[in-house]
């Protein structure tokens, strides 16, 4: 049962991929950074600042998605037995 809901989530997110793939952003669909915080921070004399951490730079995001990856593959190496071969009581 786990293994036929795994499917059909890889199933549905790879046909999301496809068709979102192609869409382009509009300048009607902004971010919630965009249209609501600056917006208030600008009505309260603040202008926005710079991330601490630049994810847009070079490839910082791909690096942080490459380790979240490594914990994940490693949590789940480690707990296999658990959640999949052990007999449920």
């Amino acid at each position: 049962m786990v293994k036929l809901f795994l499917i059909f989530t890889l199933i549905i997110a790879l046909l999301n991929s496809f068709v979102f793939a192609n869409e382009k952003a509009d300048e009607k669909w902004k971010g919630v950074d965009e249209v609501i915080i600056e917006k208030i921070a600008k009505e309260h004399g603040r202008e926005p600042s710079e991330p601490i951490i630049n994810t847009e730079q070079g490839d910082l995001l791909l690096f942080l998605f490459l380790l979240a990856g490594l914990l994940g593959g490693f949590a789940m190496g480690y707990y296999w037995r658990i959640i999949l071969e052990q007999k449920r009581l």
